[in-house]
């Protein structure tokens, strides 16, 4: 396809497409004449990968390059690159500077640790799950969480953990539909980045109606009034 084409496809002005091209953010296309470029699926996908980072996760043009690189390097295995990949998008390590008292950070990582132990993750998976931005990023969480007094121990956060390990099977259920170990990266970043407003939203949600569940007074009509 034509540069106006993948402009039409893809949403994204040719402008803007021209200023990836020029940023190394998407690779150029099959030059067909001296000033004219042929585009396929591949770009479609790239762009919409694109679209996901800067205009729903709100990355720089830094962040971008970062996670594209290990999108795209395929001298690693398809779990490390997917973990790479991931793991190079924005990570909120705690807003307002708690975390840095080494106590606290301290026994949130105690608590985080045995929340990993509890969710039956054998011990190289644990390690390397120690060595990710999420985990500083959940123990940066916890120490938050206990400087204001709510539950925080592992027992308590061990329900939110197999949440989150059903979530997973889902997440990467999903991923796999997608052909070539390329195509799965790219989804895997872009689903971590457009659907995780979805997952706060659902919880939000869901939380509303137990609540009425549990707690609403019954209305006029209702069976039980």
């Amino acid at each position: 396809m034509r540069l106006a084409e993948l402009s039409a496809r893809s949403g994204v002005s040719t402008a803007t497409i021209k200023y990836y091209l020029r940023e190394g953010l998407l690779p150029p296309g099959e030059r067909i004449t001296a000033t004219q470029a042929a585009y396929d699926e591949g770009h479609l996908r790239r762009l919409r990968l694109l679209r996901a980072m800067v205009q729903v996760g709100r990355m720089p043009v830094a962040t971008v390059r970062e996670v594209l690189k290990a999108v795209d390097d395929d001298s690693l295995d398809h779990h490390d690159r997917l973990g790479a990949a991931v793991g190079a998008l924005p990570h909120d390590a705690g807003r307002n500077g708690s975390a840095a008292d080494p106590e606290p950070v301290a026994e949130a990582e105690r608590v985080a640790d045995r929340l990993l132990e509890l969710m039956g993750w054998p011990p190289e998976v644990r390690g390397s799950a120690r060595a990710m931005p999420a985990y500083r990023m959940l123990v940066a969480a916890l120490a938050e969480v206990a400087r204001f007094g709510y539950p925080w121990d592992a027992d308590h956060l061990a329900p939110y953990g197999r949440l989150a390990q059903e979530l997973a099977v889902t997440d990467l259920d999903f991923v796999e539909r997608y052909g070539s170990p390329e195509e799965q990266v790219e989804a895997a970043v872009a689903l971590t980045v457009l659907y995780e407003p979805v997952l706060l939203s659902l919880r939000r949600l869901a939380d509303t109606a137990e609540s009425y569940r549990r707690f609403a007074a019954p209305r006029t009509g209702e069976a039980g009034a």
